[in-house]
Formats: C-alpha cells, structure tokens, sequence
C-alpha cells in the first residue's frame, strides 16, 4: 500500500516537472502582448517564493492525504484495536506535520514580507 502511495506522489510531481516546460513554450508569444515581465527581469527573490510556496503547497496536500488515510483505515477497522490505533497515529502524524507545514508557511511569508519592507524602506 505505501509503495503504491510513494509511486502515486512520484507520478505526480513527475507531471507537474513535465507539464511546465510545455506551458512555458506555450505562453512565451503571449506574455509580451499582455505587458507582463520579461524573464530577464524577473527578480530571483520572488522565484525562490515561488518555489517554496509550491513546495508548501504539495507538503500541505501531503498532510491531508495522510489524514485522510488514517481516517479510512480508522473507518476500515471493523473493531480492529491495532488497526484503530495504527490509524489514530497516523491521523496525529498528519495533523503535526500540517501544523508544521502552516508554522513554517507562516515563518516565510514573515520573512519575505519583512525582507520587502526593509529593502524598499517602508518600515
């Protein structure tokens, strides 16, 4: 079961690295003609937020699943003790690493936000 999680999740990511060059090439006439930002000046702070808020993003959905996981084998268990409790840790796994996840979402954003208003002067 967790192999076939692991490819799921794998298969997945797999897509969106694959997708994004095609959508790249797709929209590179396009972002001329509606006035947005050539790639050049792009700023490589705002990239790397980019990043780490998708990152956040697939963690948090990560989370979810695995909450949701422990709730269908809680709801499987037919009385199972063992399997009640398995599916108790995993739901309190889910849950921390959720929390984790906003903590660290919520560290960022501070940051960058923080980092902005230094940097243009507006304290």
């Amino acid at each position: 079961m967790f192999k076939k999680i692991i490819f799921f999740i794998f298969s997945l990511m797999m897509f969106f690295v694959l997708i994004n060059p095609v959508q790249a090439q797709i929209g590179i006439g396009y972002a001329g003609n509606l006035g947005l930002q050539e790639a050049e000046e792009a700023d490589p702070r705002d990239m790397a937020v980019e990043i780490v808020r998708y990152l956040m993003t697939f963690l948090g959905i990560i989370a979810v699943t695995v909450i949701l996981l422990g709730g269908f084998k809680w709801m499987t268990s037919a009385g199972n003790e063992d399997k009640v409790a398995e599916a108790k840790q995993l739901i309190v796994s889910g849950v921390i690493g959720l929390i984790i996840i906003l903590a660290a979402f919520a560290i960022v954003q501070f940051i960058v936000t923080m980092t902005g208003n230094a940097l243009s002067g507006d304290f």
